[in-house]
């Protein structure tokens, strides 16, 4: 058995002057929280995904590929940008995710449950092999300061081949 790790981060600012917009973190709506800027809905849970996919296969999807789903075919889930990462897997099979999250707000501990199913959900993977941290980095960066919001995902994936 071999074994691959990728590691993936991102990051987007609020957009406060956004009313129509949703913040979409790991494919879950938090209703009621300014949305975060971006081409797509800004979903730093599943970009952060993609890269740490990106990581393991080599192929970067976040930048041509994701602009050109976005802004040419007008497609702004971020899940498809990470279905399409997955797809460059070819003979590896991810085993396990782990998500850190640095925000002042929104509290992210009483979506965790969700955010574990939608991952699941996405990926295939149990509930079991899924974790997610939040921090608030004691207001010590601009995300702990509540301008935004990181998103820090590490992957891990095996093959027999």
């Amino acid at each position: 058995m071999r074994i691959k790790t990728g590691i993936g981060q991102d990051s987007h600012r609020f957009d406060f002057e956004n009313h129509t917009k949703k913040l979409i973190l790991g494919g879950v709506v938090f209703e009621g929280e300014a949305p975060l800027q971006g081409n797509s809905d800004a979903d730093v849970v599943l970009h952060a995904l993609c890269n740490a996919i990106s990581g393991v296969t080599g192929v970067n999807i976040l930048g041509a590929v994701s602009d050109t789903l976005c802004l040419k075919h007008g497609i702004i889930d971020s899940r498809v940008y990470v279905q399409e990462a997955l797809n460059y897997l070819k003979d590896w099979r991810l085993c396990h995710l782990s998500c850190s999250i640095e925000c002042k707000k929104p509290k992210i501990t009483p979506k965790i449950a969700e955010m574990k199913t939608s991952l699941s959900e996405l990926l295939g993977l149990e509930k079991t092999d899924i974790g997610i941290t939040a921090t608030s980095g004691e207001e010590l960066t601009a995300f702990g300061r509540g301008e935004g919001i990181q998103a820090i995902i590490i992957v891990t994936a095996v093959s027999d081949v």
